[in-house]
């Protein structure tokens, strides 16, 4: 049986024309997002603000993550134009902040690590004083594809591990948790002036000593940023919620995380990696 939404989770609905803008010209520009794609439950109040998290490299994961609502269909073919297109919705939002994110493509020879790149590259061309955030997948740890997306630089580095690393193999059974530690790791060893971010989900299962074990070894290779938020089970054939953590919890969390070192934490049961990220 699924567990009721307490209060505290309800999101209202929101619309508009602001919305209907975003919508439209990531349609006419053949793009995707992750806010749609991932269902998420802020993309509307995101899309009111006119922004948005740019998901590349199409739209079909070839990952089975149990959590996430992104589809694991035949993986699109790689768009050419992608990059220029999203450096031209960059710019028609005035965006001061771009978070770029994408599926997880193992089936290709770079895994996507040039198309990221390229992205960065339009956007500096056309917005060049825009912040550029990068939410990558883990490029099954090969540091010549890390070093490609590097190389671009990014102002802001995002890898998830998304959850503790005892529930790995029932919800991230292709990651392996210590290889996400070892490229935040790489990042801050070759890159120390770059930021790093992470971010986890809440509610699996975890208990609360196995969550600041997490940010004991994020903060062992000095991530920078933290994001903390409540899972929600997409549809029924995800893998359930266990718990809905109360605000008071993530308040706490946010604190110890704070306390241990991390310069910003965003620690909220709406809070998702991008979410107000041209504030973090």
């Amino acid at each position: 049986m699924r567990l009721r939404k307490p209060e505290w989770i309800r999101v209202k609905m929101q619309g508009g024309t602001v919305s209907n803008k975003v919508n439209s010209l990531i349609s006419d520009l053949s793009l995707n997002t992750v806010c749609n794609e991932a269902n998420c439950p802020n993309r509307m109040e995101c899309y009111e603000r006119g922004t948005a998290t740019f998901m590349i490299l199409g739209r079909n994961c070839t990952r089975n993550c149990t959590f996430c609502n992104v589809t694991r269909e035949m993986p699109d073919k790689v768009n050419p134009d992608e990059p220029e297109n999203v450096a031209k919705a960059v710019a028609k939002l005035g965006l001061r902040h771009a978070v770029i994110t994408s599926v997880t493509r193992d089936d290709l020879e770079d895994q996507g690590a040039n198309q990221f790149a390229r992205v960065v590259e339009e956007i500096r061309k056309t917005t060049p004083k825009v912040t550029v955030e990068l939410l990558i997948p883990d490029m099954q740890g090969n540091k010549e594809l890390i070093d490609i997306i590097l190389d671009s630089e990014p102002n802001i580095l995002n890898h998830n591990v998304e959850t503790v690393p005892e529930l790995y193999d029932e919800v991230r059974p292709m990651a392996i948790f210590e290889r996400s530690i070892e490229l935040l790791d790489y990042v801050k060893r070759t890159r120390p002036e770059m930021k790093t971010k992470s971010g986890m989900m809440l509610g699996l299962g975890e208990t609360k000593e196995q969550v600041i074990d997490v940010f004991k070894r994020l903060r062992e290779v000095d991530c920078d940023m933290l994001t903390l938020g409540q899972y929600l089970q997409p549809t029924t054939a995800h893998i359930p919620v266990v718990e809905y953590i109360t605000p008071e919890q993530f308040d706490e969390y946010k604190e110890i995380a704070l306390s241990m070192g991390f310069k910003r934490v965003a620690s909220s049961p709406l809070v998702r990696s991008s979410y107000y990220a041209e504030d973090f």
